[in-house]
């Protein structure tokens, strides 16, 4: 058994980090709540403005999206609070919020995290 068996981030306590996207030049919100150090796995909220889709890319890990506010608009549909949407490995996406809402998602990577645009 390790030396700790919980780990806790206090969300509130963390400060939103801007984050540039260069593909669109506008700034995406985020606090990494917790990275696995073996794996590469992490836990992260994530914040779109209103208007802001991330065009079409890939990644090399499987990521996951948990709604909490706003609507989360992707290539395949859109998703309201409390739905969850999983991205497969490889998988060719678009994702961001509606023109007139943020969206705020926990964000879960299966493994590191990497972003390659088309």
């Amino acid at each position: 058994m390790s030396d700790q068996s919980v780990t806790a981030a206090d969300s509130n306590a963390i400060p939103w980090e801007e984050v540039l996207n260069e593909p669109t030049g506008r700034i995406v919100h985020r606090k990494v709540l917790f990275v696995e150090p073996e794996t590469g796995m992490e836990v992260r909220l994530v914040r779109y403005p209103a208007g802001f889709i991330n065009p079409l890319h890939t990644h090399h890990c499987g990521h996951g999206m948990y709604v909490l506010e706003g609507e989360l608009v992707t290539h395949e549909g859109r998703y309201g609070p409390g739905s969850f949407v999983w991205f497969h490995e490889g998988a060719e996406m678009e994702h961001g919020a509606t023109a007139e809402n943020e969206v705020t998602v926990v964000f879960i990577t299966n493994k590191p995290f990497d972003i390659h645009f088309k």
